[in-house]
């Protein structure tokens, strides 16, 4: 029960400190290294948690970036789709749409 209560206690903390600065602090208040630098989060948390699940698609000690994984040949449509496009939720239905295709088809 006590390992539980630290769990939460980090949890609520750590969430605190994040909320504090999202809700006490104006983005035109950061400064614009800051500002500039906080566009990139979201796609590097998405591109953390993608490119395991890719390039690791059959066994997850096994390393596969050959054009027989179709996960890769999707992500690669998905990224040539988020270079023209940028637009996330285009870019995630246009890789899952040919991630479809490609297992239907093949």
């Amino acid at each position: 029960m006590r390992l539980w209560l630290i769990v939460a206690a980090a949890g609520i903390g750590t969430y605190g400190i994040r909320l504090s600065v999202m809700v006490f602090v104006h983005h035109s208040l950061l400064p614009r290294a800051a500002r500039d630098a906080l566009r990139f989060v979201t796609p590097a948390v998405l591109l953390a948690i993608i490119l395991p699940a890719v390039l690791y698609a059959g066994d997850p000690v096994t390393f596969d970036a050959g054009p027989g994984n179709e996960r890769l040949v999707a992500a690669l449509a998905a990224a040539a789709v988020a270079w023209a496009a940028k637009n996330t939720w285009l870019t995630i239905g246009s890789g899952m749409a040919m991630l479809w295709l490609l297992r239907w088809a093949g």
